[in-house]
């Protein structure tokens, strides 16, 4: 098939979806398919401001599409024309909702062209989880069952593989994000700071506003690969306000480690909570973060977490994932011809 994948920005270090979209361009080319990442630098779209350089990616995009044909458009934000929209962030009709919209207008104009998209295409709607169709399915009622699909993310289970540690005097959480406040990285810090034990430490990865002079507190910046950084921690944590299905948390879970994360997030649906970690209420709840972190000090609880989480693996699988997101692409391409 000749496969078209569109995200606005194709940089791993921006986030989930720009590293799903470079992973799965290459899975895709590994199984024989004709892939092109169409992104802005692609495009060449250009513009002086965010919500132009959008626009302008999606004028060009609908050019583009004009003039050369593709099997599969799989878009990773809402543009005038796909296949297959696929939302990492959420539906763009809840974020315009924030208080703080009125001072975006890109978000409003993602949620302008999601509107249309939804409601007067043909747009296969791809959500990463029940959690996420669940709102999706809120904000679009009238969307038909049959364009609204769940295909849960996968892990690359050769490139993520458990790292046993031996004993050792620290023991290090982690969190990986890009949206600091979103994620929950400032209730991750006063957790730890709250937890005040100098056996605890905090790994923290990714680019965000977020400060602490507590020794135990490191920071990492924006990395390419992360795999180094799940491979030196002991537990994983992400107090989110909001994720449709985090990606690093099934990376977390596929390299054993236990996870703290939230009923916010829809890659804990996999977890059983107290089992392969800690799923929480409040994202907000600094207390209840920082009792699970003081129980992650506890090496045999780690270790049973831990086994729990390696015997999750085969659930989350790549291939599993890849396998079901290519039955979707062979469906679409009869509905085209």
């Amino acid at each position: 098939m000749k496969i078209a994948l569109v995200i606005l920005n194709a940089d791993p270090k921006r986030g989930g979806a720009e590293r799903y979209t470079i992973d799965l361009a290459a899975a895709l080319a590994q199984r024989g398919h004709a892939v092109t990442t169409v992104d802005s630098a692609f495009l060449r779209a250009r513009a002086l401001t965010r919500t132009g350089q959008y626009r302008d990616f999606d004028r060009r995009l609908d050019q583009h599409l004009k003039n050369n044909k593709y099997d599969v458009v799989h878009a990773m934000l809402p543009v005038k024309r796909c296949d297959i929209y696929h939302p990492h962030a959420g539906v763009a009709a809840e974020a315009v909702q924030k208080c703080n919209a009125l001072f975006n207008p890109r978000r409003r104009a993602m949620a302008a062209a999601e509107h249309r998209l939804v409601n007067f295409g043909d747009a296969i709607v791809l959500g990463l989880s029940n959690y996420t169709n669940a709102r999706i399915r809120a904000f679009y009622p009238n969307l038909p069952e049959d364009r609204l699909l769940r295909l849960f993310n996968g892990v690359d289970l050769r490139r993520f593989e458990p790292a046993p540690h031996g004993p050792r005097r620290e023991i290090r959480g982690l969190i990986i994000a890009n949206d600091f406040q979103r994620k929950g990285v400032p209730q991750a810090i006063k957790a730890v700071e709250l937890v005040n034990d100098a056996q605890l430490k905090l790994d923290v990865v990714g680019r965000g506003d977020a400060a602490s002079n507590h020794p135990s507190v490191q920071f990492h910046g924006a990395v390419n690969q992360p795999r180094e950084f799940y491979s030196n921690a002991d537990f994983f944590v992400l107090p989110t306000r909001h994720d449709p299905c985090s990606l690093v948390v099934l990376e977390a879970l596929a390299t054993g480690l236990p996870v703290i994360s939230t009923r916010f997030n829809g890659a804990c649906e996999i977890m059983t909570d107290g089992v392969h970690g800690y799923v929480l209420d409040d994202p907000n709840d600094v207390n209840a973060i920082a009792s699970a972190m003081r129980k992650m000090l506890d090496p045999q609880r780690r270790a049973e977490m831990s086994a729990a989480c390696v015997a999750l693996r085969p659930q989350l699988s790549y291939e599993h994932h890849l396998d079901q997101l290519i039955g979707i692409y062979e469906k679409i391409q009869p509905a085209r011809s």
